[in-house]
């Protein structure tokens, strides 16, 4: 595994279009406001290149709402990217549109080609081992068949339970560093983070959760003072990032950009 599984070079990142507002979502809380998505996205690009990254922004695909979540259609690793099958049958035409853009990074561009489904919000990267949730969105044929492809290469994958209501795996959870884990306290209870050190959400701020350590920084969503007080206290340095609209649908800090390191 990859000793520091925080420590990247490069993000590739999507424009929000403006058919957003026809995106999928669990619960209709109302539509998102374009101008403000494109505000705070254009917000979450400038926090990575000051965390170090070489952003490659992808321009808005308007046949595809949901697209600009880019993290559900691949996953990055040293060496290989793997293309997912999203559950959503909506968004399977995203990946082909990922494809050109991860073999100009990648020698090597796998697939997962089914007839199960996984997507990149289930999968949680640490020093130890890969991660994934089962939930709507990922099921057992999925987690096999990227197994399958990541056991070639030396990595252990385990696989887990979303909790229910859950859209995905880390929608609950955030890796802050080699040993801990940034976790709802409903997730944690699960027992899948007993090799780890984990730090709880605070009591109602559970969507504090899904935030990305990248490199020195740590980017969580905003509005959450209490969690982001005691992630400072425990010495992270933190960028808030607005997410109300990417919300709406489900969406948060790791799902709106692929991290990876160049070779």
């Amino acid at each position: 595994m990859t000793e520091h599984a925080y420590e990247f070079t490069h993000a590739i990142t999507r424009l929000p279009a403006s058919s957003i507002v026809h995106g999928l979502r669990a619960e209709d809380v109302g539509n998102p406001d374009h101008a403000q998505m494109l505000q705070d996205h254009a917000h979450y690009v400038s926090t990575l290149h000051e965390a170090g990254a070489v952003v490659t922004e992808l321009p808005a695909l308007e046949a595809y709402p949901d697209a600009v979540f880019v993290e559900d259609v691949a996953l990055c690793l040293p060496g290989v990217a793997i293309l997912m099958r999203p559950g959503a049958a909506s968004r399977r035409g995203e990946v082909g549109e990922m494809e050109s853009t991860l073999r100009e990074v990648y020698d090597e561009v796998l697939s997962i080609d089914g007839p199960g489904f996984i997507e990149g919000g289930d999968i949680l990267i640490t020093a130890k081992e890969i991660l994934v949730g089962r939930s709507e969105r990922t099921d057992a044929a999925g987690v096999a068949e990227l197994a399958a492809i990541v056991s070639d290469r030396g990595y252990r994958l385990r696989e887990v339970m979303t909790p229910e209501g859950v859209l995905h795996f880390k929608t609950d959870c955030s890796l802050l560093d080699a040993e801990t884990i940034l976790s709802t306290k409903r997730l944690a209870a699960s027992g899948c983070f007993e090799n780890y050190r984990v730090i709880h959400t605070c009591d109602g701020e559970e969507a504090a959760a899904n935030s990305i350590r990248f490199n020195h920084l740590l980017l969580m969503p905003a509005g959450f003072p209490a969690t982001r007080e005691r992630l400072q206290a425990e010495g992270y340095e933190v960028r808030e990032i607005n997410n109300s609209e990417c919300a709406k649908l489900d969406g948060g800090m790791s799902c709106l950009s692929l991290r990876f390191q160049a070779e």
